[in-house]
């Protein structure tokens, strides 16, 4: 739906409402809310999720990642239609920074998840970044909470793969999922540490056919790796396992992994020490948007920028100093 759809101040009572009954459309206009810029709809926004607050919380959240052509999108597909298969209510959101050059989004996921596309038990949502993480994090965080009071049992929060969307969808779910392809090989080398520290669990794609023996080498090989390092969790060892998302061999399995970790963090009560520790990380990434947003639009700083950032890349002007100058606009 377009920003523009909500030109008048929304009703919040009617959102209230038809989030609560499950009705999508409204769950659509909602989280369009959420994602305005509008300083109006940002407070009625808020004022929402706050009202919801009480009703969410009991989604299992699971942050989906891997390199492109992995098959995430396969991957989604069909667990999330194992899971609907199973009486489940099943939103997937994904974090899709924007094109840096370009401003545009990528956001062809429906036409990625064919089946969960025309499945009425099934949510789809893209969440374009505008370049910003925190942002994109942010409003994710806000969206999963709408769909929980919606009534979704299962959050399945996809990741582009890059850098910093890992870290910020790890922040924001119980159960990280890390998709690798057969023949490790130099890419087992070459693995960033921090993305295998993340993963709850490593499950290696395209284990079938002729690739079904390469597969379970490349799992023994994840799994040697994962044994150097001391395990995130003191209630959870990550396991590797194999799969395949065309066939949909070894997909019951994956849950299966899911449901055992939220199982034994829950009775820990480490489930609920975490959930704590990501909403006050929301809380400070939330606020360094808010502080930053007056930066941003201020006309004084945006006729000196150029002339500012030209004189960093040139060499003529420690970062440093540009940051004293930036200070003095604002006096701060």
């Amino acid at each position: 739906m377009n920003p523009r759809s909500l030109r008048s101040a929304p009703d919040s009572s009617a959102l209230v409402s038809g989030i609560m009954a499950g009705e999508r459309a409204v769950l659509a206009r909602a989280i369009t809310l959420i994602e305005s810029k509008r300083a109006d709809h940002q407070t009625a926004a808020r004022a929402l999720v706050q009202e919801l607050l009480p009703r969410t919380g009991d989604a299992v959240r699971v942050g989906i990642t891997g390199a492109p052509g992995v098959g995430k999108s396969t991957s989604i597909d069909a667990l999330g239609t194992y899971l609907t298969g199973k009486g489940y209510k099943v939103a997937v959101l994904t974090v899709d920074p924007s094109s840096r050059r370009t401003g545009g989004s990528i956001l062809g996921d429906k036409t990625r998840m064919p089946r969960l596309a025309s499945d009425t038990n099934a949510f789809i949502r893209p969440s374009p970044a505008s370049g910003t993480l925190g942002g994109v994090g942010a409003k994710t965080r806000e969206t999963m909470l709408l769909t929980e009071a919606a009534g979704y049992d299962v959050v399945l929060v996809e990741t582009v793969g890059i850098g910093q969307s890992e870290i910020t969808v790890a922040d924001m779910t119980d159960f990280f999922l890390v998709l690798m392809l057969p023949g490790a090989g130099d890419e087992l080398q070459g693995l960033k540490k921090g993305v295998i520290e993340l993963a709850d669990m490593i499950a290696i794609n395209k284990a079938d056919g002729d690739n079904l023996p390469r597969a379970k080498l490349t799992a023994a090989e994840y799994g040697a790796a994962l044994h150097i390092l001391a395990p995130a969790s003191p209630n959870w060892s990550p396991p590797v396992v194999t799969y395949s998302a065309r066939t949909g061999e070894g997909v019951a399995a994956l849950w299966t992994h899911i449901l055992d970790h939220r199982q034994k963090l829950t009775a820990s009560g480490e489930l609920a020490a975490r959930r704590g520790a990501q909403q006050v990380k929301w809380m400070w990434a939330m606020l360094e948007e808010r502080l930053f947003a007056p930066l941003r639009s201020d006309r004084a700083l945006k006729n000196a920028l150029p002339k500012l950032e030209a004189d960093v890349a040139s060499g003529r002007l420690a970062p440093a100093a540009a940051v004293e100058k930036i200070a003095a606009i604002f006096k701060l």
